[in-house]
């Protein structure tokens, strides 16, 4: 497995991970190492007047022109408070140590251009008689941490910006209203569902899929429209398909206007490079092996990835247990959440740190199958897929006047068809990211509905019907 610029030739394939290696563990253990060389960047560099290398606050000194280093990476900035005696002109030496780009802006006006990794410039504040706020401006961000704050000493009263101290979780969502959905409103005659069939896997052993980052205006609800990032133009992005052993050779492009990433969770993999962030206009080249079977959720691996995944960000990579026997109708459902920004704007960074969705959906829409039932024939079996791609909520998935004979949820099978003694099962429950499949027969015609148990999200957009003829 390996990754490279798409430029670059694959010359070979370095030995895979032990099965046992801890995914989780190697992400997390990128992260923390990420964030030691954080902290040794900001000693090597120094902090700014009157203050240590690192410290989150500085003190400047009265009169004249002072200098402060200031640091961005890791999501903070750093100092995060500057103490500036009133009067006194001020100059932030500004360096992007982090892997993805980042700037500051002042609620002043002033701001540094986009700092790639190693990019540096001066910002010139001019003289300091009033408090003044600052942050990154790239989305989610400034929601993340990365906030500065400007105090002015030996003067009374705030000035541009103060007052809005809130914890490094201020949005920078736009003030406009967020649409309101209508539940009960059909889509307009030129809306289009998403398909939910499972395309069978090709005969192959090597899959290559170029996938793209586009910014994408998408209908989520009647007459909602927000600006997703979207991986090929669709939220949730292209369904894999494949089996154990099988090769995925993904050319990976940001032909949006932020950086991106992606992780695919079927393959095992140190994720320093092919997870990185990459600028707008880069590629790579991710391949990984298919070594476990599974229904695996993919997305951005850029922070803040609660906000790259609630933005349309995810998809999901089915690969077929060992000789799974064939059935008459496979779908696939990625649930999902929304968190209204203004119309045509991207995700509202403040209702995901307060976890308090608008919707919840299957396949990207408000109620899309209630719009454009499932149609299967009676007596019939039905595969279901789900994939919980969160970013927070789990999901408990329930078809109503069905039964599942056969669960099969995180690798393992619960149930499966065909064993006289066991009993059957009403609802599979997945956390976020989590994958499974249920096989069920619909014993007569009618109108079955399926949804999120957690009946609040089924009853606000994770809801669908399965039509039997």
């Amino acid at each position: 497995m390996t990754a490279t610029d798409a430029t670059a030739p694959l010359t070979e394939q370095p030995a895979a991970p032990a099965p046992a290696e801890d995914r989780r563990g190697l992400l997390w253990g990128t992260v923390l190492g990420a964030m030691m060389l954080v902290v040794a960047l900001v000693v090597a560099l120094g902090g700014g007047s009157g203050s240590a290398a690192g410290d989150p606050r500085a003190v400047v000194r009265a009169g004249g022109t002072q200098t402060v280093a200031v640091t961005l990476a890791g999501m903070r900035i750093t100092p995060s408070v500057i103490e500036v005696p009133s009067g006194t002109r001020l100059v932030l030496a500004v360096t992007n140590t982090d892997a993805m780009r980042h700037d500051l802006v002042l609620a002043t006006g002033q701001q540094t251009p986009l700092l790639a990794a190693g990019g540096s410039t001066n910002l010139d504040v001019g003289p300091v008689t009033a408090s003044i706020e600052g942050w990154c401006s790239v989305p989610g961000h400034r929601a993340a941490g990365m906030t500065l704050s400007i105090v002015v000493t030996g003067a009374a009263g705030a000035g541009a910006g103060s007052g809005h101290d809130m914890g490094g979780m201020a949005t920078a969502t736009s003030g406009a209203a967020a649409p309101v959905i209508d539940f009960q409103a059909a889509p307009g005659p030129d809306w289009r569902p998403y398909d939910p069939t499972l395309q069978p896997a090709a005969g192959a052993t090597e899959h290559r899929l170029t996938i793209a980052v586009r910014d994408t205006v998408v209908e989520v609800a009647p007459g909602v429209r927000q600006t997703l990032w979207t991986y090929n133009g669709t939220a949730p992005g292209p369904t894999l398909h494949g089996r154990v052993g099988d090769v995925f050779t993904i050319t990976f492009v940001n032909d949006a206007d932020l950086g991106h990433g992606i992780d695919f969770h079927a393959g095992s993999l140190a994720p320093d490079v092919p997870m990185r962030t990459l600028d707008p206009g880069q590629s790579l080249t991710y391949q990984f092996v298919a070594r476990y079977s599974g229904a695996w959720l993919y997305h951005c691996s850029t922070m803040p990835m609660s906000l790259h995944i609630a933005n349309g960000m995810y998809g999901a990579v089915i690969i077929d247990p060992p000789n799974l026997p064939a059935v008459d109708t496979e779908v696939v459902l990625v649930q999902s959440e929304l968190y209204l920004g203004p119309q045509d704007g991207t995700a509202d960074e403040a209702k995901i740190a307060a976890e308090t969705p608008d919707a919840l959906v299957f396949n990207g829409y408000v109620d899309q199958y209630v719009h454009a039932p499932i149609r299967v024939k009676a007596g019939s079996r039905l595969r279901v897929w789900v994939v919980d791609a969160g970013p927070q909520r789990g999901t408990a998935f329930h078809v109503v006047g069905a039964q599942f004979d056969t669960v099969y949820a995180e690798g393992a099978y619960r149930l499966k068809a065909g064993n006289a003694e066991q009993g059957a099962s009403q609802v599979m429950d997945l956390a976020p990211a989590q994958g499974g499949f249920v096989e069920l027969v619909l014993p007569e015609p009618g109108r079955y509905p399926f949804t999120d148990h957690a009946v609040v999200d089924g009853e606000r957009g994770a809801h669908g019907i399965v039509e039997a003829y």
